[in-house]
């Protein structure tokens, strides 16, 4: 089955993924695409709407970003968010200014007013809070638009050239702070796209099952199963999908956390599968000896876990295919074209050049994480598999800062499980949390003797899509237990510190 498409456009905002999820949330299927995408290939896709993202750029300079006018010519609806607004106006016959006066530069929460007239705004209230990021401003709209929403200090909030479907707004209704915003999104998909609402999980099991038949043949499987949720629902996937063809090899790379290898295969043992466990602690810790620079940890690994599965496919016989679980969210961060590389995922930008299989499957690389865990449901996982925090494909290796040595990965175990039990005991954990061990010393007084030791640093994070996060407000008491204990019960650790920066501007995770 063939999904209606909308291609989000992005010219480099922080909001990009947010938008998207959103799109879906609403039942239509979309894709982020960079906005250097040729023309023809976007047409190719045959999308029943665009929506061009914000961006850090001013449109008149030479420099910035631009796209094909001639998108404008292919009788497909748009809509411009901030960047993607003032673009549409430039590219249009408007004109696009620097504000002159700082009451036309708009940030945060503002008040703003709306033409429920337009179909962008149908059904919704006349006024409310938009979240607005802006330091430009439209001077003229292009012709034909017409102005349908303002603020105190802009007139043009809001523009529109509904016969031909153009919108475009300078505030971000893709995040919470903006009311009504998925309403408005909504409003673009089904009264100006004609989206009939077509995406849903059920019918991506059956599409994806079906496709993978198709592909594996009577060919073998190996997958690479940490146990994390992604990995897990590739694995029940795959199962339903080829059944015995399938083999699952969960490499222990002594990066786990506390326990965990042994959970992991726990966890796996009544399934019908073939299950694998590799003890490869002393190779990736010999690999990652002396590296301290972040992307090199996350290639390393991915590398090595490659050619790991590569030897335990060879001592199974003949694998055509290798599957990893490869989710939405690390392809776009990891980079394509001229977007930028946020951070390399050991499975997406950290793959050697040469891989010995057949082809590499990723059946879940078009879903973000929520709908991953949707999948899983429909799958019949088990909820706490479903649920499960997650935990990055490099591991523990990205948590300590630094050089990587068995003594400090066993510091930031028992550090990690203290503060995982505290605030799980007492429900105060956020959507993922986590200790780091920092490459900071600094000097301590125990029993009543200077010690020069290490800080751990704490993050607990909320939620609901893993694009953007804030942080935790963990009761002090909660806090206090766990400091307490991690510094008397943990080896060469005097200090204990609090993240309290949510994403963005920082990812969630520190490396």
């Amino acid at each position: 089955m063939k999904h209606e498409m909308v291609i989000v456009l992005d010219f480099g905002g922080q909001y990009n993924q947010l938008i998207a999820r959103r799109v879906r949330e609403c039942g239509v299927y979309c894709e982020v695409k960079p906005y250097t995408t040729p023309l023809e290939e976007l047409k190719r896709m045959e999308p029943i709407g665009f929506l061009f993202t914000g961006g850090p750029n001013s449109v008149y300079l030479e420099d910035a970003p631009r796209v094909d006018p001639a998108i404008f010519e292919l009788g497909v609806p748009v809509l411009g968010i901030c960047y993607g607004c003032q673009l549409m106006a430039h590219t249009l016959g408007g004109r696009v200014t620097a504000a002159q006066a700082d009451s036309a530069r708009e940030y945060g929460k503002t008040e703003t007013f709306y033409d429920t007239s337009c179909r962008l705004f149908q059904d919704l209230p006349e006024q409310g809070i938009s979240w607005m990021s802006h330091g430009d401003y439209m001077e003229k709209v292009p012709e034909g638009f017409a102005l349908t929403a303002r603020s105190a200090a802009c007139p043009n909030v809001a523009i529109a050239d509904e016969k031909r479907g153009f919108y475009g707004v300078q505030f971000h209704p893709e995040v919470n702070h903006t009311q009504h915003g998925t309403d408005m999104l909504r409003n673009f998909l089904y009264s100006v796209c004609g989206a009939k609402g077509d995406w849903t999980m059920g019918d991506y099991k059956d599409t994806a099952i079906r496709q993978i038949r198709e592909q594996v043949g009577s060919g073998r499987v190996l997958l690479a199963l940490s146990g994390g949720v992604d990995s897990s629902v590739a694995a029940a996937l795959l199962a339903e999908a080829v059944g015995s063809q399938l083999t699952c090899v969960f490499v222990d790379h002594g990066l786990m956390r506390l326990r965990e290898g042994d959970e992991v295969e726990a966890a796996f043992a009544p399934w019908d599968i073939r299950f694998v466990r590799v003890n490869a602690e002393a190779l990736f810790l010999k690999k990652l000896a002396g590296v301290t620079e972040p992307e090199a940890k996350r290639k390393i690994i991915g590398e090595e876990f490659i050619r790991v599965f590569e030897t335990e496919a060879k001592k199974i016989g003949q694998v055509d295919y290798l599957v990893q679980g490869t989710i939405y969210p690390d392809v776009i961060e990891s980079g394509a074209g001229n977007a930028a590389v946020i951070k390399s995922h050991h499975n997406v930008g950290g793959l050697p050049d040469y891989v010995d299989f057949k082809e590499i499957i990723e059946p879940l690389r078009m879903l973000f994480k929520d709908e991953v865990r949707q999948l899983g449901r429909e799958l019949g996982l088990p909820e706490y598999l479903v649920s499960r925090q997650p935990f990055p494909g490099p591991g523990l290796a990205i948590r300590c800062i630094g050089e990587i040595t068995k003594e400090k990965l066993d510091l930031l175990r028992q550090a990690d499980a203290i503060f995982r039990e505290e605030v799980e005991g007492a429900g105060a954990a956020g959507d993922q949390y986590f200790a780091v061990l920092t490459n900071l010393r600094s000097v301590g007084v125990q029993g009543d003797g200077r010690t020069y030791d290490y800080a751990v640093a704490l993050r607990s994070v909320n939620t609901s899509d893993f694009m953007t996060a804030d942080w935790t407000r963990i009761p002090y008491e909660v806090l206090d237990r766990v400091s307490v204990r991690i510094v008397n019960e943990v080896p060469h650790v005097n200090r204990i510190l609090y993240d309290v920066t949510s994403k963005p501007p920082a990812t969630v995770e520190f490396e």
